[in-house]
């Protein structure tokens, strides 16, 4: 079995849920395509990243079933793993900070995969709402306290891998972020916690905890 880390991104404040994220550092031992497609099956967590050079921070990010250009919650967890300024990605060069607790990444909406943002009526709603059938990338959401920028959220990959509910998605975030033109502090899954920020030029921060799960 190749050697991998396993973090948890997007942790709650007590650091307690955030999404898995499986992380191969040594990406040269398995430089096939396909084969990282299979591994990243085999490990089954919503996404794997195959690190291409810790140094330059190049990195190739994978779910169970297809290969991503760009997504959120990878690019934070290996951005606070490999700390490094930039990471980059097959969509372009995504910028990388640490800062205390948190660790952030820069990107744009444009990076980020097509997802259907359902808004509804009350944070009770959302809690309630059954998996969707499969065929839709679905993100639910609704104001907690629209104010205080607070939101509930959870995500519904809809790609019938085995995946039902996504506990965390930054790039999910970057685009409600986007469409509602203002910095979010969103309650996503079981207890996740993601922070965005809207800056210049239709750049996008989102940032949260990440913790070594082993």
């Amino acid at each position: 079995m190749t050697d991998y880390d396993v973090l948890r991104v997007f942790c709650g404040p007590g650091g307690g849920y955030g999404n898995e994220l499986g992380v191969v550092r040594e990406g040269s031992v398995m430089p096939d395509r396909a084969e990282r497609q299979e591994f990243a099956a085999k490990l089954g967590f919503s996404e794997t990243v195959f690190v291409d050079d810790p140094e330059r921070g190049v990195i190739d990010i994978y779910t169970p079933t297809l290969r991503l250009p760009f997504a959120g919650h990878p690019c934070v967890g290996v951005g606070w793993l490999l700390d490094v300024p930039e990471l980059v990605t097959p969509a372009g060069v995504v910028g990388v900070r640490l800062d205390g607790e948190f660790s952030w990444i820069e990107a744009r909406a444009e990076w980020a995969p097509a997802r259907t943002l359902r808004r509804y009526a009350s944070a009770a709603e959302v809690d309630a709402l059954a998996v969707p059938p499969s065929g839709e990338w679905i993100y639910a959401w609704a104001w907690e306290d629209e104010a205080g920028g607070r939101v509930r959220a959870r995500a519904f990959p809809g790609r019938n891998d085995g995946i039902e509910e996504d506990e965390a998605t930054g790039a999910a975030a970057l685009l409600l972020t986007q469409q509602l033109g203002r910095a979010l502090n969103i309650t996503q899954g079981t207890g996740s916690q993601i922070l965005t920020a809207p800056q210049p030029n239709d750049w996008v921060e989102v940032g949260g905890r990440v913790h070594l799960e082993r």
